[in-house]
C-alpha cells in the first residue's frame, strides 16, 4: 500500500510539474523580431473607421477633406479597404447554400458589367490584371474607360471608381466597355457615402494610384441554426458599460456633424489608443463570457478572430507583392486592434501610430 501512495505521488509531482510548464510557456515572438537591416521596411497604417453609411443628413462628402488632406500628406503607396474581391464574391456565389446571406449583403452583382464587356469575373480579373502590368505611364481616357470596365467585370468596383476620378469631367462618358447602365454605376459609386469610396478610393486618385485592393473576408460566414437565440444572447453580452461609453462618444460627434473639423475629430477619436481596450470591454470580451449553453459567444469571437487573420493575410498580401512601400488600410475601428496586432506579429512589418498621422 505505501508503495501505492509512493507511486501516485510521484505521478501527480510530475502532472504539476507538466501543468506548470504549460502554464510557463511563451510562444517564439516574431513581433520583436524586425527587418530588414537593410533597404526600406514595410510600414502599415490602419485607419479606424466609421461607416459612414449610418452618417446624419447633414454629413457632406467634402466634410472628409480635412482628413483627406492628413492621408494624402503622409502618402501611402498602396490602400487596402474593407470591401471583399470580385474573385472571393464569385467564389461564394458557387456555394449557395452557405454564402447566400453573405452575396447578398457584400457583394453587387456583376451580371450588367459582364453584358456590356462579354467577361464573366475570371476573365475580366485576368484581363485587368493583364492590363496593369503594361499600364502607360501616361494613359489615355480611353484607357482609363477600359479598366473601369475590366474592374466592374470583375466586381472590384472601388478600384473601377479610382479610375473614374482620374479623368477629367468630360471624359467620364460610355466608351471601351463601359455603357450607360456602367457610368450610372459609376456615377452613384461616386457619392455614396461609404468609407472606400469617400476616403480610400478619392485618396488613391488624388496620389495618382491606379486602385485599391479589396482585403475583407467573409469565408468564415456559416448560417446560425437558432438565429433568434444568437441574437438574444449577442445583444445582451453587448449591454454594458463599455458599450454604453462607446454609444455616447458616437452620439457627441454624430451630434456635431455639419460643423467645420467634426469628422477629422471623429477619425482622431476613433483612432486613439486607448479604443482597443474599450472595444474588447464593450463587445468582444463580453460576448466570450455569454453564458449561453449553446456558446454563442465563444462562436462570435471564433468568427471574428478568424475573419480578421483572413484579412490580415490579404494585407500582408498586398504589402509582399511591392516590398518597401507605405501601406494604408480603411477599415471599421473593431477591426483597426485586431489587424494592427496581427499583423506586427509579421517581421517585415512596422505599424504606424495613427494618432500621430492625424494630429
Amino acid at each position: 500500500m505505501a508503495q501505492l501512495w509512493k507511486l501516485a505521488a510521484m505521478i501527480a509531482a510530475v502532472a504539476g510539474a507538466s501543468i506548470a510548464t504549460a502554464q510557463d510557456y511563451r510562444p517564439f515572438d516574431t513581433s520583436r523580431l524586425k527587418g530588414p537591416h537593410s533597404g526600406t521596411r514595410n510600414q502599415l497604417l490602419v485607419l479606424g473607421s466609421t461607416h459612414l453609411s449610418g452618417m446624419p443628413a447633414a454629413f457632406q462628402p467634402e466634410q472628409l477633406d480635412p482628413l483627406l488632406d492628413k492621408l494624402e500628406v503622409w502618402r501611402p503607396q498602396a490602400i487596402a479597404i474593407e470591401a471583399v474581391s470580385g474573385a472571393q464574391c464569385d467564389f461564394m456565389r458557387h456555394y449557395p447554400d452557405h454564402y447566400k446571406d453573405s452575396v447578398e449583403s457584400y457583394c453587387w452583382d456583376p451580371a450588367p458589367a459582364a453584358k456590356a464587356t462579354g467577361l464573366d469575373v475570371p476573365s475580366a480579373t485576368a484581363a485587368w490584371s493583364r492590363l496593369l502590368a503594361t499600364w502607360p505611364a501616361t494613359p489615355s481616357a480611353a484607357d482609363r474607360r477600359r479598366l473601369a470596365a475590366l474592374f466592374l467585370a470583375g466586381g472590384e468596383g472601388a478600384s473601377a471608381l479610382v479610375q473614374w476620378l482620374r479623368l477629367p469631367e468630360n471624359e467620364r462618358h460610355v466608351g471601351e466597355g463601359l455603357d450607360t447602365t456602367l457610368v450610372a454605376r459609376l456615377e452613384r459609386l461616386r457619392t455614396r457615402n461609404d468609407e472606400s469610396l469617400l476616403i480610400a478610393a478619392a485618396l488613391a486618385a488624388r496620389l495618382g494610384l491606379e486602385r485599391v485592393h479589396a482585403m475583407d473576408d467573409h469565408t468564415a460566414d456559416s448560417p446560425v441554426t437558432d438565429e433568434n437565440g444568437y441574437e438574444a444572447a449577442i445583444s445582451k453580452a453587448w449591454d454594458n458599460p463599455a458599450t454604453s461609453k462607446r454609444k455616447a462618444t458616437d452620439a457627441a460627434l454624430a451630434a456635431r456633424v455639419g460643423q467645420p473639423g467634426t469628422m477629422l475629430a471623429m477619425y482622431r477619436a476613433l483612432n486613439r489608443a486607448d479604443q482597443g481596450k474599450l472595444i474588447f470591454a464593450s463587445d468582444f470580451g463580453a460576448a466570450l463570457e455569454e453564458p449561453s449553453t449553446e456558446r454563442f459567444g465563444r462562436g462570435y469571437v471564433g468568427y471574428w478572430e478568424t475573419r480578421n487573420l483572413r484579412m490580415a493575410s490579404n494585407i500582408r498580401d498586398m504589402f509582399a507583392m511591392r516590398p518597401g512601400i507605405r501601406g494604408l488600410v480603411v477599415v471599421g475601428a473593431s477591426h483597426k486592434p485586431y489587424i494592427e496586432n496581427y499583423l506586427n506579429q509579421m517581421h517585415d512589418m512596422t505599424v504606424v501610430d495613427a494618432e500621430t498621422v492625424l494630429r
